[in-house]
């Protein structure tokens, strides 16, 4: 059987597996969550390695996405440029569960290459 795909005995045709994890996961309720927690995971991708450097996505919580900072400069940077991320994360799939994000100094350590 050919990768990614599953055999729907019903219907004796192959159904995506990508389209099955999706109907779980709604089904459970965990949609908003689970999709809120891939952007943490892809903060990198989302502002680029420059940024990347100096902030962390840590946390999703109720359509807020919490943004660690090294300090009050980077704090001031990602305030400026809030509107411009925050479009880039509603340009993913299923971004538009982020509605803001916090920025937060000292709360979660941002690792340097120098670390």
């Amino acid at each position: 059987m050919a990768a990614g795909l599953q055999h729907d005995r019903n219907r004796s045709r192959l159904t995506p597996t990508a389209g099955i994890i999706d109907r779980i996961i709604g089904s459970l309720g965990l949609s908003r969550r689970y999709y809120g927690w891939l952007m943490v995971s892809q903060w990198p991708e989302i502002v680029g390695e420059y940024y990347a450097l100096k902030s962390r996505a840590f946390r999703f919580d109720d359509g807020v996405l919490f943004v660690a900072v090294e300090d009050a400069s980077w704090r001031q940077q990602l305030a400026l440029d809030t509107r411009k991320i925050l479009d880039i994360i509603h340009s993913y799939p299923h971004g538009d569960v982020v509605t803001d994000l916090r920025l937060v100094m000292g709360e979660k350590r941002i690792h340097t290459d120098g670390d």
